[in-house]
């Protein structure tokens, strides 16, 4: 697949390249597992060192280094290393009268092998960065990690970046272009399971193309087949993150993605309070978030959660709550429920999709759901713009024969009443409305 839609952390990485004549320059670059860290990296940068954190005896991995580094840069290495704070330094020397770039990948797996690590790095930039030509670039996956690691004031690496981007999933714009390049046969609904599936994250999206799977059929094919990467997915990227309470997580998550979105359903099928993991997967994992009403004052006990990551919700929802048949490889069972439910499950990404449609327009100051108490008067997407005194209400049905206007208005009685002398639109969007 071709590379879309990063022109702004190329342009952004190949500036800090430039810069390091002066001094070298430590950038952090991440974001979750297969969203496209490596290949933006490579992209940016044609002439490179490589390094790769796996999860292996120090010695090792620095026996390994060595060689990368020797045949990368041309030159003869003399001599053992055993510790990487010395292959560190080593290199922090070389980029005295060299400029290059250091790429260090799963910067967070040092946390495994010998975590001093850090702080040796520490007293080598410190001692050689004024006079360095390097471009040093961190990349992790694991979020919670890597924001300990430069954003805790006890780690020694702490206020060391110069540069922190935070990869994010492709755009609804960037989906909607990859699909509409590569689908000879372009449907309105296969495009928003294409949305659901992948959530714009770019090794998913990469195998979706690759498999030429762009109808709803051929996608759940792809995601279920005997060897599909999708299967274990959820469970290999977030066991890692979670350690031995996994099972709680998973069971939140899981029951979140079944639409059990307020702690108070969550705890009582859990039997058990909840409060310190919902905050650690919002605050330290960043796996879900707090949607409030739109409007909603500092402090509203009126909450919901929501899972961030479309794939992340569509495995809990259908995978992970489907794992007896998943265990004895009764595929067809689970899509058949997947068949059976989407209509229903796809209408909240739906919404989703149209509020961050919204959101890239830049027409508006906020934009958000609304409810009432008791989950009265839900209104889809209420956008607003204080400063020209605009409001956009929105109901959002996959068949636009469901939305009912006089419905949606007598629903904003409330909501209008904190916004007089704005002007209002009320409109409806549907599965045609898909696409730019």
């Amino acid at each position: 697949m071709e590379f879309y839609n990063r022109e702004k952390e190329l342009e952004y990485l190949k500036k800090i390249e430039q810069d390091i004549q002066t001094s070298a320059k430590m950038t952090v670059v991440v974001g979750r597992r297969r969203i496209g860290k490596t290949k933006l990296i490579k992209e940016a940068y044609s002439k490179k060192v490589y390094l790769f954190v796996s999860r292996k005896n120090e010695a090792l991995l620095c026996d390994e280094f060595v060689t990368v580094i020797q045949n990368e840069l041309n030159i003869k290495i003399l001599g053992e290393f055993r510790k990487f704070k010395d292959i560190f330094e080593y290199l922090m020397q070389y980029a005295q009268a060299t400029a290059f770039t250091l790429v260090i990948d799963e910067f967070q797996e040092f946390l495994q092998i010998n975590d001093s690590v850090y702080s040796d790095m520490q007293n080598i930039w410190d001692s050689y960065k004024d006079s360095a030509k390097m471009n040093l670039i961190l990349s992790g996956s694991i979020y919670s990690l890597m924001k300990k690691i430069f954003e805790d004031r006890k780690e020694p690496l702490f206020g060391r970046a110069n540069h922190k981007i935070h990869l994010k999933p492709f755009s609804v714009v960037t989906l909607d272009e990859i699909y509409r390049d590569n689908s000879t046969l372009f449907s309105n609904s296969d495009l928003l399971a294409f949305y659901v599936f992948t959530g714009g994250v770019a090794k998913y999206v990469e195998l979706f193309v690759d498999a030429k799977a762009f109808s709803f059929e051929e996608q759940l094919d792809l995601l279920f087949d005997e060897n599909s990467l999708f299967i274990e997915e959820g469970k290999n990227l977030l066991i890692e993150v979670f350690g031995k309470e996994y099972t709680t997580y998973f069971s939140i998550l899981s029951l979140i993605a079944s639409s059990k979105t307020s702690r108070s359903e969550i705890e009582s099928i859990l039997e058990k309070n909840i409060g310190g993991y919902l905050d650690r997967l919002e605050n330290e994992y960043t796996i879900i978030k707090k949607i409030k009403p739109i409007f909603a004052k500092e402090g509203s006990r009126s909450v919901k959660y929501e899972i961030i990551d479309n794939f992340f919700h569509f495995w809990f929802r259908f995978i992970y709550k489907n794992r007896s048949a998943i265990e004895i490889e009764n595929y067809a069972y689970v899509k058949s429920i997947v068949k059976r439910d989407f209509p229903t499950y796809s209408g909240r990404f739906l919404e989703k999709y149209f509020i961050e449609k919204l959101k890239l327009s830049n027409k508006y100051s906020a934009i958000g759901t609304y409810w009432e108490k008791g989950n009265q008067n839900e209104i889809d997407i209420v956008a607003v713009n204080d400063a020209e005194k605009k409001m956009l209400i929105a109901e959002v049905k996959l068949n636009p024969a469901k939305i009912n206007i006089e419905k949606l208005k007598a629903k904003t009685q409330k909501l209008l009443q904190k916004h007089e002398g704005y002007n209002v639109e009320f409109i409806g969007y549907s599965l045609d409305d898909i696409g730019f």
